[in-house]
């Protein structure tokens, strides 16, 4: 039987653990200066390894923090309910490791594709601890329908989950939608082109198969992760935010970005690429990320 690969770490710098109401949390983090939070997406096979491009540079002048979120990379990765709330309770967690290695100041946060949805949540919860938020490909803007409903409802498909983890298959299941071609074909949709970042998908293929890896996907492809009331978040976000995304991939429909678009403190760039512009561009996409921080 082959063993499994032993997970290296996603990104330089320390990394340390604690425990919060998510469960056990792996933070990496880098650098001196103001505080800035990282944030990864949500995918089969995510990870603090899609926000390496931004940890590397943004470590030279900021003290940077990323955290693999539940499920995923070196955190907890147990057998449980992964919804928006663990995964908002998080993220309002790492403020106490963030005061204590950069004092009582308020973070700026960026988070990517469904985890913008989190970053947002904990924002409107505690706004106090925020600066600003950059949401680099947010989900919650496709199409043209209202995401208003309950707080706090998600499109969870329960029986749809409960056919995914099967009487025992649902580790079989994930390890298919994992494998190395799979993983590869899912990153090139999300680039829009056949060139991608190979340490990504390498890191990605190594993630996936580590003991727990199916548990939170699992809950992702039934929806759980998705929120119904991310419209009525949004509206509430009062800080300034910065949304960017590219117009390549699967990842393209923002037409629901007309109910901020008129919101004096939200900006917006468009980049010539796939969902992850920094990896693609990074030049630009610093340029665009440093004169939004600059005013604030």
């Amino acid at each position: 039987m082959r063993s499994t690969p032993s997970l290296p770490p996603a990104v330089p710098g320390e990394r340390f653990e604690f425990d919060c109401a998510a469960g056990r949390i792996s933070v990496y983090v880098a650098g001196q200066g103001a505080p800035l939070l990282l944030v990864h997406s949500v995918n089969a096979a995510a990870s603090v390894a899609e926000v390496r491009p931004l940890f590397e540079h943004w470590a030279h002048t900021r003290t940077v923090f990323a955290l693999d979120l539940p499920g995923f990379g070196f955190s907890e990765r147990s057998d449980r309910d992964y919804t928006p709330r663990l995964m908002t309770d998080a993220l309002l967690a790492m403020r106490e490791p963030m005061r204590r290695r950069c004092g009582d100041q308020p973070v700026d946060g960026l988070a990517v594709s469904l985890a913008s949805e989190f970053l947002a949540r904990a924002a409107a919860e505690a706004p106090q601890a925020w600066r600003s938020l950059a949401l680099v490909s947010p989900t919650g803007f496709s199409g043209s329908r209202a995401r208003r409903s309950s707080p706090g409802s998600t499109q969870a498909m329960p029986r749809l989950y409960r056919a995914l983890r099967g009487p025992g298959w649902g580790r079989a299941l994930f390890r298919g939608l994992t494998r190395p071609a799979v993983i590869r074909y899912f990153l090139r949709r999300t680039w829009g082109a056949q060139d991608i970042d190979e340490a990504l998908w390498r890191y990605a293929v190594i993630t996936a198969r580590q003991p727990g890896a199916e548990y939170a996907p699992l809950h992702f492809l039934a929806g759980s992760l998705f929120s119904t009331d991310i419209h009525t978040i949004y509206e509430q976000l009062a800080m300034p935010v910065w949304m960017s995304h590219g117009i390549h991939g699967d990842f393209v429909d923002y037409r629901g970005k007309s109910i901020v678009e008129g919101r004096s403190n939200w900006r917006f760039d468009v980049f010539p690429t796939g969902a992850m512009p920094y990896f693609e561009v990074p030049q630009d996409f610093h340029f665009a990320y440093s004169a939004f921080l600059k005013p604030h």
